[in-house]
């Protein structure tokens, strides 16, 4: 325990003193470094983005999976390590992320073996696919949801380093260009992919798709570690975790709008728990070739690119409630179509509609918790909302194998209806948290 103890005060940085700021100093610091943190958020997103739409969790992931086995309970297992992996480990985060003063050490130095190293075994898993398929299969789930509940670990940090980093009244455009940015170069990563899985035979296809996805997402990591953090020492808190835990209770019981938020975003969750079960139908139902896959995942990447900028531009000027409800219409009509699609061509159309309420949920999905606080709360805040919906997103994804297994008419009917409650309870239960705080001061 002591050594562990030292390896992360040293990975931390909890040895080094924090410089005394006040919040208006930070604010300043961070006008100074807006230039450089803008063009390194926007270096890092495209990377990354190009990297992880080699691995695509609504297309290539299941497309690979499928090629070792079509058991409808090991593809919701994907589904639930896609959507659940990022949201859930973090409300057990958030309590030490708020005890650490610097935020970019948990993204930078243990993000690197939490995040950034299990990509690497990606391309390894692929290459023994043919000779051991199932342990191939145990390979990549595991690394998978390595990487995945890796993110999830530092996603508290990683939320409070960029709301450090941007005041509120520019995060919805600086987090919308970079996701529009990114995806966008993803969109063309996913060609690239669509390329590789038609010209090459099973599992080389797959190997190279995978290392460009380690490439990629290794390189994103050399870009956010050049990011300046306004250093700033965080507010005494409790040290302990049930004083964690017993602060994170107060902040639900006490927070109404919040804890409608909280209800609204579980049934979305669950609501998209048929995403991962998209590609599957299509192959199923038309038997459409793999170089297609690489083309829907294009097609999704665009619609998040749209999505995601079109979030941003709304949320700076009229808070995040106006995208979120257009993203929750663009899911509905996604699964309708899904239902109802009489040729293979209508999934284009899918894509591009489910894609864009990723793209809104990513953008306002994300920033609107980093609202409902103090900025010394925060962390507790995004890590309750991501927490939550990681429940959700843990679970639905299993029952929607189960009821995958039933047929896929009955899985996206279920997911029709979840989604239109959420959509109802998001205009009539939940209040934008901006209206009821006073203006934080802009950056100019």
């Amino acid at each position: 325990m002591i050594v562990l103890h030292k390896m992360l005060t040293r990975l931390l940085l909890l040895d080094k003193p924090v410089p005394e700021r006040s919040d208006e100093e930070a604010l300043a610091e961070a006008q100074r470094n807006y230039n450089w943190n803008f063009a390194m958020n926007l270096l890092d997103g495209g990377t990354f983005w190009f990297g992880i739409a080699f691995a695509s969790s609504a297309t290539i992931v299941p497309l690979f999976v499928s090629k070792i086995t079509l058991n409808p309970m090991v593809i919701g297992l994907v589904a639930m390590i896609a959507q659940s992996s990022w949201f859930l480990p973090q409300l057990f985060a958030a309590g030490l992320t708020e005890r650490v003063d610097r935020k970019k050490p948990i993204v930078v130095n243990a993000g690197f073996f939490l995040e950034r190293v299990p990509v690497w075994l990606w391309p390894v898993a692929a290459l023994m696919a043919v000779r051991w398929p199932y342990t191939s299969l145990i390979l990549f789930l595991f690394t998978y949801a390595w990487h995945g509940f890796g993110a999830g670990i530092l996603g508290p940090a990683w939320q409070d380093l960029i709301a450090r980093c941007f005041p509120v009244n520019r995060r919805g455009t600086v987090f919308g260009l970079t996701s529009f940015i990114g995806t966008g170069v993803g969109a063309l990563g996913a060609l690239v992919s669509s390329r590789l899985l038609a010209y090459y035979d099973f599992p080389w296809n797959f190997f190279l798709v995978f290392l460009t996805a380690a490439i990629a997402i290794n390189v994103s990591w050399i870009f956010i570690a050049l990011i300046r953090e306004p250093e700033q020492r965080s507010v005494d808190h409790e040290d302990s975790q049930s004083g964690s835990w017993a602060r994170m209770g107060r902040v639900v019981k006490r927070d109404s709008i919040f804890r409608s938020f909280l209800a609204y975003r579980v049934v979305m969750v669950s609501g998209a728990m048929g995403t991962g079960f998209l590609t599957v139908t299509a192959i199923q139902r038309w038997a459409v070739e793999d170089s297609i896959v690489g083309y829907f995942t294009a097609v999704l990447l665009l619609g998040q690119t749209v999505g995601s900028l079109l979030a941003g531009m709304l949320a700076d000027r009229y808070g995040h409630k106006a995208p979120l409800v257009l993203g929750g219409m663009a899911q509905v009509s996604g699964f309708v179509l899904a239902l109802t699609s009489p040729a293979p061509e209508g999934f284009f159309v899918v894509f591009a509609l489910v894609g864009f309420a990723m793209g809104v949920h990513m953008v306002s999905g994300t920033l609107v918790a980093l609202e409902f606080s103090e900025p010394s709360r925060r962390p507790t805040y995004v890590g309750i909302a991501n927490t939550t919906a990681g429940v959700a997103g843990s679970i639905a994804p299993l029952i929607g194998g189960w009821l995958a297994s039933v047929g896929y008419q009955t899985l996206f009917s279920i997911c029709i209806v979840l989604g239109a409650m959420a959509l109802v309870w998001l205009l009539v239960g939940v209040r934008d948290p901006r209206s009821r705080k006073p203006p934080v001061p802009a950056m100019t």
